[in-house]
């Protein structure tokens, strides 16, 4: 019961409300205020107060969840490991967007088939990191460079490269003289991700070493794309997506000096359980295709 309230409280401290935590946790709003009730009678404390039309949390509560946050992701992480998993069992996947997009929807209607109780969902890579360290995801599929220290076992499953997509008349250079290279004197200038997701911050570097400046830096992917497909550019996109973009996509420029790693992530313990390894062992398959075939 304590660490149920626990993890009540921790979820009303990002989501706000009640019903959104009661989504969360598939269970009634009137059951997201008995948990918390029960936690305040058990710490002898006031946890939450009402802010609005939503809930925050009182100093003391916050304080508390400070210093329990990496045991509690721990301990769930740990329950993750022990819980039963039947072929009936939801398997909670969380997954990069652009990689469920560009590589993963076909796969994934093809396994679907085989194990139909498959769960996904789509987050950052820092969102996915933290959902596998506290077994609320039992797999993640993630894009970019993960951080030191995450905890989890890492398994690179493609190096994918990057492209520019679209027009960069802008820049008042004819085509064959554009500067993409370094000591060209030149800034390009490019629409991108955000690059201070710390995922994508490895991209800084490489990025003005080509001679090429954010213009822009947006943090949804499918932003980009319709610019590109507008013919706003020039947008960098990972090879995966480029056929979303259409035209476009097809007169993309490569850029072999940028890529952005795609990882399997896991508690280490998670491919000692039969579904979780075969389900692994489909994607390892699938994106050697990758590997193996030119993008």
């Amino acid at each position: 019961m304590l660490l149920e309230g626990l993890e009540t409280l921790s979820l009303l401290a990002s989501e706000g409300t009640m019903a959104k935590v009661a989504s969360r946790l598939y269970i009634s709003q009137s059951a997201v205020s008995k948990r918390i009730a029960q936690l305040e009678q058990r710490l002898g404390k006031k946890l939450i107060e009402p802010d609005g039309r939503q809930i925050r949390l009182t100093p003391q509560a916050r304080e508390l969840l400070d210093r329990v946050a990496p045991s509690l992701a721990e301990m769930k992480g740990v329950l993750a490991d022990s819980q039963t998993l039947t072929d009936l069992t939801p398997l909670p996947v969380a997954c990069s967007e652009t990689l469920l997009a560009g590589y993963l929807a076909r796969f994934m209607h093809d396994y679907l088939g085989r194990d139909p109780h498959i769960a996904l969902s789509t987050h950052h890579t820092p969102v996915i990191l933290a959902r596998v360290r506290s077994g609320d995801a039992l797999l993640g599929i993630c894009a970019g460079r993960l951080p030191p220290g995450h905890g989890l076992g890492a398994e690179l499953l493609l190096e994918e490269p990057f492209y520019l997509v679209g027009s960069d008349q802008d820049e008042g250079i004819p085509a064959d003289q554009r500067p993409f290279e370094l000591g060209q004197g030149h800034r390009l200038k490019i629409l991108t991700m955000d690059l201070d997701n710390p995922s994508n911050r490895y991209l800084r570097e490489p990025l003005t070493q080509l001679g090429m400046v954010p213009a822009m830096e947006l943090d949804s992917y499918l932003a980009l794309i319709e610019l590109a497909k507008a013919g706003i550019g020039p947008v960098l996109l990972p090879a995966g997506l480029l056929a979303l973009v259409g035209e476009q996509g097809e007169m993309a420029r490569p850029l072999p000096e940028l890529g952005r790693p795609l990882h399997l992530v896991y508690r280490p313990n998670s491919l000692k359980r039969e579904r979780i390894a075969r389900l692994v062992n489909a994607l390892r398959k699938h994106f050697r295709h990758y590997s193996d075939t030119p993008l």
